[in-house]
């Protein structure tokens, strides 16, 4: 598998200060799709976290962490933040509020603080992957780790 040793993103250098194990996968190839992923990775399509930017009509956005191909139950969303209308983060907006393109999102390393959310499935299997702040890379983990490393995580039903 073609592990790496190390990789130069503020993800990277956020778990290193934080002193957990992880890995760095890097794909020999341009990621297609999900399924291509999680193949050259060796994992289930559930076990690939996507990390999916929303605006709120506050103008404030909110980072939901998504297991899978589970989709985001539009209607749950709204409900838990309380919320009328809510939009999908612009790239633009995604690379400024989280200093990474589309595609190498991570919740690690962030540039502000931003709330963010898991949905109970991010914790099914006892390794993840998710971005790494570059595309091409993914970090594996623990999912356990998400709750010490991310202050105020909050886990909520969000899908159908």
């Amino acid at each position: 598998m073609p592990f790496i040793e190390s990789l130069d993103t503020p993800a990277i250098h956020f778990l290193l200060q934080a002193g957990v194990a992880f890995k760095i996968f890097h794909h020999l190839s341009k990621i297609q799709s999900l399924r291509q992923a999680a193949e050259e990775r060796g994992q289930a399509t559930d076990q690939i976290v996507r990390s999916i930017l929303f605006r709120l009509s506050t103008g404030d956005f909110v980072m939901v962490l998504m297991a899978g191909e589970s989709q985001i139950s539009w209607k749950s969303l709204r409900a838990y933040l309380g919320e009328r209308r809510l939009t999908l983060a612009a790239p633009q907006d995604v690379l400024e509020q989280t200093g990474y393109e589309i595609g190498a999102v991570t919740p690690f390393g962030l540039p502000r603080s931003l709330r963010i959310l898991a949905n109970p499935s991010v914790f099914v299997y006892p390794e993840i992957s998710l971005g790494s702040g570059k595309k091409g890379y993914a970090i594996l983990i623990q999912p356990g780790l998400l709750k010490t490393l991310i202050e105020n995580l909050e886990i909520a039903p969000l899908t159908e």
